[in-house]
């Protein structure tokens, strides 16, 4: 990050008023979301085979139930 051009930003910022500051915060909300994020595939080739099949059929089994740990600790949480 350039702080230099972030102190810029803010020195605009502060001048606005408030609607336009909330509609510049919407904006570089909605600019964040627009960055892809993650890795390239070619990356993570490498570890294609890595992970057991029978660990990833635990995993698949896992999902496709549900979290029902999850559930189950926060219940217990609240005991």
């Amino acid at each position: 990050m350039n702080t230099r051009v972030v102190e810029k930003v803010i020195e605009q910022l502060q001048s606005l008023p408030y609607d336009l500051q909330r509609q510049v915060l919407e904006f570089t909300r909605a600019l964040a979301l627009s960055v892809p994020r993650g890795v390239a595939g070619r990356q993570v080739l490498q570890f294609a085979g890595a992970i057991p099949r029978s660990d990833i059929e635990l995993m698949k089994e896992a999902i496709e139930k549900g979290n029902d740990w999850r559930k189950a600790s926060f219940e217990s949480a609240g005991e």
